[in-house]
């Protein structure tokens, strides 16, 4: 079980991980670098030579063959199966520290000196298997990263001075158009110019059904086009994709360690010692009390076989890696150990509205003009005022208004001195006037003191749009030191078709308490939660509202989860014990802000991710118990019934390997 002093990071470069022979060791949770291909495969030859040589030496004893026959094979034996345990462990010493491998050596060279060859031999086989079991298991949670990298194309077809010309990914320009035909790989991420098709996004996202594209969709680099052509203009250079994010994601995930595993790394010294003290007792004591050397120096080599924290180690990383690729193989990306472990303990979830509980795709439904506002035409002037205000913001009403004005094809005048009052409103200058739109809570406060012409008329309009569920704002102008209301936006969203589905799923994992947060008005909040049959509502929150709702439910709840779209929530988000959020295919605030990413913006996939917490969970306390139960017994055993090395040995690594593949069974994890 080799183990390196303290996590190596993993390098700065997406593209460095190849699957050619020569890969980059990688660091893994455990601390340690997982071989490449052809270091493995030189360690299980040495495993073969090990075997062969512990074989031979007792068959050649067995049958009486000349002692250098038999001395010969004992020696392959024990430098093959100490070859690396040994370079580990004058490695460590340099450090210095003590590792499993030099209990396993010392182990070994003690049973050769008291003429139990055979049983050193064997321990050295069965430690030198085990280890590259463990790499095997490593090299499995590596594969979700090579299977990722073989999706991106090494090359786009790119449409340059008319023709189609075969440029290397790395080359392509942001801006540029590149061909792509059925069945073939989407190299880069962009939208679609021109055809349409449907796309197999399963692979980055865990869609399992094809996704429509039409002009104007974006498309994912390393996604799969099915039925028609398609001519897309890029979006994001090679580096920059959602397939390069999330390989980066993946990576850096694995080198995060869980608590369980920052735990035992900090016992694994300490304990490694004391099982050196534990074994010169056991020498001391007997020879002290007149018992003879050789019995009394086997048993304590026995022990300290059955002593030692292979399993123990190994317990966690085995599992936690295998959870992680487990998600990313369903597109729930889990930023580290630490989180998998701690999406099992969450009993409350804080979902934001718009965006999460909805679908995000806001409309606009109404823009009326009030009856005697002094406005020069009709609804289209205001919604044509209003998009040039709100052309300068990112909040989801902005946008559907900015559409609904191109839909109209309406000219929107240009706007300066943009001003944002978060989870309020916005002004700017538009025709050397000040455009003012916001909700009511904007016109009682950022407005105070100013005479309002036609408010009245204004927030009765707007409660009986919210009593229709529809979420509204005023549009004012200024005149000197007055304000005059020119008229109302309304806007409706739609439910996403899944969350009453994902509700139940999560009450039936367990978790006590569902709450909305949003800063939309509360009419509207309440009709949607009512729907959906959510506990707990509260609206028209600011920011550090949300912040402060989140923490009273930390008071309240062991862990606390909070889904939104990374933006106008990263305060909750932050302040919250699993942040989670939805990433649209690797966008950049969600990916950024969050430690639980949905990459298909998926809501099935939240239940997913805390019923792969809570399988992790399970899996390391059987796997403790298996670990700390092996060594218990074989120590008992030892003092009473006086077991034999053999035995000890085979206890002491089946136990290793075993947890190795009950952690491993975690990537095929599905969901109930």
């Amino acid at each position: 079980m080799e183990q390196s002093s303290s996590p190596e990071q993993v390098g700065n470069s997406v593209g460095t991980t190849t699957d050619q022979p020569g890969l980059r060791e990688e660091p893994s949770e455990t601390g340690e670098t997982a071989p490449d291909r052809s270091t493995l495969r030189r360690e299980g030859a040495f495993v073969v030579l090990t075997f062969v040589g512990m074989v031979g030496g007792l068959l050649a004893g067995w049958f009486g063959g000349p002692s250098w026959l038999v001395w010969t094979c004992y020696a392959g034996a024990y430098v093959f199966g100490g070859w690396y345990g040994l370079k580990e462990s004058i490695e460590a010493l340099q450090e210095p520290a003590v590792e499993i491998d030099l209990l396993m050596i010392i182990a070994a060279l003690g049973a050769l000196t008291i003429g139990a060859p055979f049983e050193g031999a064997m321990l050295l086989f069965l430690f030198s298997l085990s280890n590259v079991l463990q790499h095997y298991a490593i090299g499995r949670s590596r594969d979700a990263i090579r299977s990722l990298m073989q999706m991106r194309p090494e090359s786009a077809q790119v449409l340059r001075d008319g023709a189609e010309v075969t440029v290397p990914v790395e080359d392509v320009e942001i801006g540029e158009v590149f061909v792509v035909r059925p069945g073939d790989r989407i190299p880069l991420d962009g939208v679609v110019e021109s055809g349409e098709t449907t796309v197999d996004q399963s692979s980055l996202t865990g869609e399992s059904v094809p996704v429509p594209k039409e002009p104007g969709d974006e498309v994912f680099g390393g996604t799969i086009n099915e039925t028609g052509s398609l001519e897309v203009r890029v979006t994001r250079e090679a580096d920059e994709s959602a397939i390069s994010k999330l390989i980066h994601m993946v990576e850096e995930a694995r080198s995060e360690k869980a608590p369980t595993q920052r735990l035992i790394d900090r016992l694994e010294q300490p304990y490694v010692l004391s099982v050196f003290v534990f074994t010169a007792v056991a020498i001391a004591i007997p020879l002290g009390l007149g018992h003879g050397f050789d019995s009394t120096f086997y048993r304590a080599m026995t022990l300290m076989v059955a002593a030692s924290p292979c399993a123990v180690i190994l317990s966690t990383p085995a599992a936690v890696l295998s959870a992680i690729t487990a998600g990313a193989r369903q597109g729930v990306l889990f930023k580290g150990g630490e989180h998998v472990e701690r999406t099992a303990t969450v009993d409350a979830i804080a979902f934001d509205k718009t965006g999460t509980l909805t679908e995000g795709n806001t409309q606009l439904t109404d823009a009326t003009v009030r009856a005697g506002a002094s406005l020069e035409s009709d609804s289209d002037r205001l919604l044509a005022l209003a998009a040039a205000v709100q052309s300068r913001s990112e909040h989801h009403l902005a946008e559907a208004t900015v559409e609904a004005a191109e839909e109209r094809d309406l000219e929107t005048p240009a706007a300066s001195g943009f001003e944002a009052v978060v989870g309020k409103g916005v002004h700017a200058t538009v025709d050397d006037r000040t455009i003012h739109i916001g909700n009511t809570r904007y016109f009682e406060t950022v407005t105070e003191g100013a005479t309002i012409a036609g408010i009245g008329e204004g927030l009765e309009a707007v409660r009986s749009l919210e009593n229709d569920g529809k979420t509204s704002v005023l549009v004012a102008r200024e005149d000197g030191d007055a304000l005059e209301v020119l008229g109302w936006l309304a806007f409706t969203d739609t439910i996403r078709a899944t969350a009453a589905e994902t509700i139940e799923r999560l009450r039936e994992l367990g978790v006590e308490r569902i709450v909305m947060l949003t800063g939309d008005n509360e009419r509207v909040a309440r009709s949607i939660a009512a729907e959906l049959e959510i506990d707990e509502v509260y609206a028209e929150l600011l920011p550090e509202q949300k912040v402060d709702r989140i923490e009273r439910l930390q008071e309240r709840h062991e862990a606390v989860a909070m889904v939104g779209d990374g933006v106008n929530d990263a305060p909750a988000l932050a302040t919250a014990d699993v942040s989670v959020g939805m990433g649209g295919a690797g966008t950049d605030v969600a990916l950024e802000t969050s430690e639980v990413v949905l990459m298909s913006d998926d809501l099935e996939k939240l239940p997913y991710a805390l019923a792969l917490g809570r399988e992790t969970r399970k899996t390391l306390f059987v796997n403790l118990a298996i670990a700390f139960g092996a060594i218990a017994i074989m120590i008992g055993a030892i003092l009473t019934a006086g077991i034999p090395l053999p035995l000890a040995v085979i206890g002491h690594e089946g136990s290793t390997v075993l947890v190795c593949l009950i952690g491993l069974r975690l990537i095929g994890f599905q969901s109930a």
